[in-house]
């Protein structure tokens, strides 16, 4: 009897746990934005070719095992990433000045999230900086509290960032 006794509780801790993550999401705002910069050693033209050339973005980056290339839309490209997992998700570019800003949007508005990321290179004396601000929206409550208090905002910008200094076989130090 003791047994049931402690299982029951253990279902009614486990059910509060998740309620709470329920109400604490459904709180938290569905829109968020986060920004991050780092310097590299590397033009202006460097960085946008790296940032540009999806195709080779599984060579650096280590969370896309692969890049299916789509029709471009409103004649700018567009491609669908793949993870370890194969989970895909689709991007196009909205807007292109070479070799300064790109913004990219994720395509695909049945996923529990998406928005924009604005990557902006600034010349620097030593090279150039890569600044990166999503403008992000999360749908679903249990994403929406995972993104903001466990993942954070920012560790899919921070691990991108890092992943380019890595390509650049430079260290990478993050600003905000």
């Amino acid at each position: 009897m003791i047994s049931m006794k402690y299982f029951l509780v253990a279902i009614a801790i486990l059910v509060g746990i998740v309620l709470i993550v329920v109400v604490i999401g459904a709180l938290l705002p569905e829109k968020h934005t986060a920004t991050a910069e780092a310097s590299f050693r590397q033009p202006q033209s460097m960085v946008w070719q790296a940032i540009t050339d999806y195709t080779k973005f599984p060579e650096w980056r280590g969370t896309v095992s692969r890049v299916q290339p789509l029709s471009p839309v409103n004649g700018n490209p567009s491609w669908v990433e793949y993870d370890s997992h194969n989970s895909a998700i689709p991007y196009e570019i909205i807007e292109s000045v070479p070799p300064q800003r790109l913004v990219t949007h994720i395509a695909d508005p049945k996923l529990p999230f998406g928005g924009t990321w604005t990557f902006e290179i600034t010349p620097t004396s030593a090279g150039s900086t890569l600044r990166i601000t999503e403008n992000g929206e999360v749908h679903n409550v249990i994403f929406r509290f995972m993104s903001r208090f466990v993942f954070g905002h920012r560790s899919t910008i921070d691990t991108y960032l890092k992943a380019l200094g890595k390509k650049f076989g430079e260290t990478t130090e993050l600003k905000d």
